[in-house]
């Protein structure tokens, strides 16, 4: 079972699988990737209702005119490095290999997965579910032995999790209760070994499931507002024969948060808005998700005061992730398919005042930040001779080719600050190795 919704979002590209439902942190499907947003998330989102392994191909609606083919996607308006400007890494001198984890066959069969980094460094381990074992398992591994401590049963069927935080003290696995479909969130007491459930009545039952953003003790959470139309006759086709939407109008939420200590605390926040991320010292957020995201907003923590600005992502840009650190916001676009159906895929990466930092731009690419506050941006290729895995490090502006090949399969969670998880394909693509790394000063 492809298990990260994040990677069924974003599995369209022209030669992978479907994806990683890349939920998303949020959830963040092969990484499929998706810019047939809307198709994506429905399938998705039944398909964890239903329980079931999830093998989508993602396609659009039919368009009634064509793309006039270019010859080349228009250059960003701002400093623009493509993958072959990167550094190819060397193991030991650019990065550590942590652990890794090899599932030969999850086509045949769901498999085992790093879902994530505690903050004191250990692996959290998901085994299954699969046919012989109807629930996961969860396990806390030492990166550098191998040794698993296996967590007492979290008896929740086929039901898919995903990390909300993975402390020193506490595990929050985020999902859905199989008998009131609603928003849920599986509790472990480190130091008592124990899962509680906890659930928010007050909380409306649209809340996404997989979309969701911890910050300060709560989560905040989004419920559908309006949703973006296709344009009259339906989208475009593209020359790689595919409805092109590029430029979609996308859609609005409204902003709820809940306490992660209280479930009577359910908050509306009386926001509308489109994707959301918070710094140390920020809420930012776009006014319309999967699509033109409009204007960036930023409000300051400590202060209210808030400021906006046009990011200038180009006139055809479908935000596909949204994420922030530091003073940086990062966005993973795709801008349109041109000729010979090549993509303009894009990885923005500005200011918080609105400055352009870096645009990393080349044909069938995605990216996102390697974890909460990561320093780090990884980002998959899907090309024959480009493809593979890359990590872009904001602090000393360089873009470092971590792996060759890509795979169609989720690569895991997210991990703290200096560490990246990634994955490469194995058995002709039919399996997959997950590695975790550290990237070397």
């Amino acid at each position: 079972m492809v298990n990260d919704l994040k990677q069924l979002m974003r599995d369209n590209v022209a030669a992978p699988p479907p994806d990683r439902l890349d939920l998303d942190a949020l959830v963040p499907a092969g990484r499929r990737r998706v810019r047939r947003r809307r198709t994506a998330l429905l399938g998705c989102t039944a398909a964890l209702a239903a329980g079931a392994v999830v093998a989508v191909g993602i396609g659009g609606p039919g368009g009634s005119g064509r793309v006039a083919e270019a010859a080349h996607p228009p250059k960003p308006d701002a400093p623009t490095i493509r993958l072959a400007d990167a550094t190819q890494a060397v193991t030991g001198r650019d990065y550590e290999v942590l652990a890794s984890f090899t599932n030969q066959n999850l086509d045949r069969d769901n498999g085992q997965y790093f879902d994530g980094v505690t903050d004191d460094g250990l692996v959290l381990f998901r085994d299954g579910p699969r046919e012989a074992q109807p629930t996961p398992r969860f396990a806390l591994m030492d990166p550098a032995t191998g040794a698993k401590d296996w967590l007492p049963d979290l008896d929740i069927g086929w039901a898919q999790t995903w990390p909300v935080e993975l402390g020193a003290d506490r595990l929050v696995l985020a999902g859905v209760d199989s008998r009131s479909s609603r928003f849920v969130t599986y509790v472990f007491d480190r130091a008592g070994r124990q899962w509680t459930t906890m659930s928010w009545p007050g909380l409306p039952k649209a809340a996404e499931p997989f979309s969701f953003v911890p910050h300060d003790g709560r989560l905040y959470l989004r419920v559908p507002a309006s949703v973006g139309q296709p344009p009259p006759g339906g989208w475009p086709t593209g020359p790689d024969g595919e409805a092109d939407d590029a430029d979609a109008e996308g859609d609005t939420y409204h902003l709820w948060s809940v306490s992660l200590t209280d479930s009577s605390d359910v908050r509306d926040e009386g926001m509308t808005v489109g994707d959301v991320a918070f710094t140390q010292g920020s809420m930012v957020w776009t006014d319309r998700s999967g699509g033109d995201p409009g204007r960036v907003h930023v409000r300051s923590l400590a202060t209210d005061e808030e400021h906006s600005f046009d990011p200038q992502e180009g006139e055809k840009c479908n935000v596909l992730s949204f994420g922030a650190t530091g003073d940086r916001i990062v966005m993973s676009e795709y801008c349109g398919t041109y000729a010979d159906g090549v993509r303009d895929d894009r990885v923005q990466i500005l200011t918080t005042d609105g400055d352009q930092v870096v645009t990393l731009q080349d044909n069938g690419v995605d990216g996102a930040l390697a974890g909460p506050g990561s320093s780090l941006v990884t980002m998959t290729a899907y090309q024959p001779k480009l493809g593979g895995t890359y990590v872009y490090d904001l602090a000393a502006d360089r873009l470092l080719r971590v792996s060759e090949g890509f795979s169609r399969y989720g690569s895991g969670g997210g991990a703290p600050d200096g560490m990246f998880l990634y994955g490469t394909p194995v058995n002709h693509g039919k399996g997959q190795t997950t590695w975790l790394a550290k990237l070397l000063d």
